[in-house]
């Protein structure tokens, strides 16, 4: 499995489009920009979504799900909508095909012109929108808190697996609200699920801020964001809430009826997190010898391996196995046994070793003799041997710290990697020679925001919502700064 595998100080990029692959998380299809995701890295996909699906339950949401094709009319209607997603749209014209007159393709029918064209949704806003204005009426209808799963187009031409694809699964929550107050309230609460999720599931810690409007959603008011760091020194946006104001409210016409009797626009939210979670997952913890999964998310916490010789010794180790798997299973522990007779057992350890499984149990027939297990840990390699008298306890204690450990790990990591820069030349240093986040001063206008992206390749990832106000001088124009905000360079 580990054969000429690259390493991380080798080639970062190579190393994760090999571990994605090797790991059976997912890879290219036959359209261009476009991934299939495998059974192993979708299982742990899934596991993401029941999570997040609990928690926007939790506060109150409710899924439904909207069409994938939105009215081109639709997007003109919220300019700095249109403006931020006119370059990745992917337009229908046509509703049909016909044999061609050879009769040896298909091509398009001239005659099924659509009369007017379809987007193929890069996100959702317009259709919902449309939508909630005959859902509401009355104070009485709000707050709408709607949720939905699905997937969504952006024309990419530069493209890597779960990091940037022209499609990517993702999920996108779009609520209505009487007052600014209560829009706000909720784009803060979803910001603070999503890093609840990443650091207690994920176990990624992350930065919560406020986008630049450079970097602001095209028709949001505010964007709230949290960004995580990877082991290469590069920023990964691993989920964003926007507050829409009344934007959208007016631009589809969105009124209700408030307790005074008088009419008003109301008040909107949109936040989502995608796929590309995926891929931090893999950035954050993962190894030279493969994925590092933190348990929470992890499709299978335990795989056992019995070593053997006979036929015979298999039959009595899968009494002793699966005895250990159905304790194990009572615990909530989601456990695998691999008794295959068509690879050995050195062979399995790789393989789960490259997909990250947190816990290894080899059992032979001594083990079965002394009642014990040999147990590897996958984020530290550690080996030990264990009674396998309550080693269910002893395994649900494990996983949890393993959960810790990974945190800790990248926790240590960004502490590390945060650095603080007083000058560009001081500036460009840092991010050519260590990398990470760097905190500086900026003078708050967009022209200088897009002149130090232009010369560092680094972009402001967010105001931190933390931020200590600091007097300073802009690191490229010298005017005064008021507080420090948070660089690096991204995927």
């Amino acid at each position: 499995m580990a054969k000429d595998f690259p390493t991380r100080s080798e080639n970062y990029s190579e190393w994760y489009n090999e571990l994605v692959y090797r790991a059976d998380l997912a890879e290219n299809s036959a359209v261009r920009g476009c991934m299939v995701i495998k059974p192993y890295g979708y299982a742990i996909w899934e596991k993401m979504q029941q999570q997040l699906d609990k928690m926007f339950k939790d506060t109150g949401h409710v899924n439904a799900y909207f069409p994938l094709f939105i009215p081109k009319s639709f997007l003109s209607k919220e300019a700095a909508h249109v403006e931020g997603f006119a370059k990745e749209c992917a337009v229908i014209t046509h509703y049909r095909l016909k044999n061609s007159d050879d009769g040896k393709s298909v091509i398009v029918d001239p005659e099924a012109k659509l009369e007017e064209e379809l987007i193929v949704r890069p996100t959702s806003e317009t259709i919902i929108w449309s939508t909630y204005k005959n859902w509401i009426q009355s104070y009485r209808d709000l707050p709408l808190l709607i949720n939905q799963w699905a997937n969504v187009v952006r024309w990419e031409m530069r493209t890597r697996l779960f990091l940037r694809t022209a499609e990517f699964l993702w999920q996108e929550g779009h609520t209505a609200h009487a007052t600014a107050d209560e829009a706000i309230a909720e784009t803060e609460q979803m910001l603070d699920v999503y890093a609840e999720f990443a650091e207690k599931f994920m176990a990624v810690p992350v930065i919560k801020g406020i986008k630049t409007p450079n970097e602001r959603f095209a028709g949001a008011v505010e964007t709230y964001c949290i960004e995580a760091l990877m082991q290469d020194g590069k920023a990964l946006q691993a989920g964003t809430s926007h507050f829409l104001g009344q934007n959208f409210a007016k631009a589809f016409d969105v009124r209700f009826t408030n307790k005074q009797g008088t009419m008003e626009h109301v008040w909107a939210t949109s936040w989502g997190v995608s796929t590309r979670l995926m891929g931090a997952l893999v950035m954050a913890h993962s190894d030279d010898d493969g994925l590092v999964l933190p348990p929470k998310l992890a499709p299978i916490q335990v795989v056992i391996v019995p070593i053997y010789k006979s036929e015979e010794q298999l039959k009595q180790l899968d009494e002793y196995a699966n005895n250990i798997k159905s304790s194990l299973m009572k615990k909530g522990i989601s456990v695998k046994y691999d008794n295959r007779d068509t690879q050995k057992p050195g062979w399995k350890f790789s393989e789960y070793e490259m997909k990250g499984v947190p816990v290894r149990l080899a059992i032979g027939p001594r083990d079965m003799e002394n009642q014990t297990v040999e147990l590897a840990r996958r984020d530290t390699k550690e080996k030990t041997t264990y009674q396998a008298v309550d080693i269910d306890l002893k395994i649900e204690h494990l996983l949890e710290q393993i959960q810790d450990n990974l945190y800790k790990k990248a926790l240590d990591l960004r502490s590390e990697s945060t650095h603080h820069a007083n000058s560009i030349e001081e500036f460009n240093d840092i991010l050519n020679n260590k990398g990470g986040f760097v905190f500086a001063h900026w003078d708050g206008t967009a022209e200088t925001e897009q002149a130090i992206k232009e010369e560092t390749k680094a972009t402001i990832r967010c105001i931190p919502l933390n931020n200590k106000l600091e007097e300073g001088k802009c690191i490229l124009t010298g005017k005064p700064s008021k507080q420090k905000v948070m660089f690096a360079r991204a995927y």
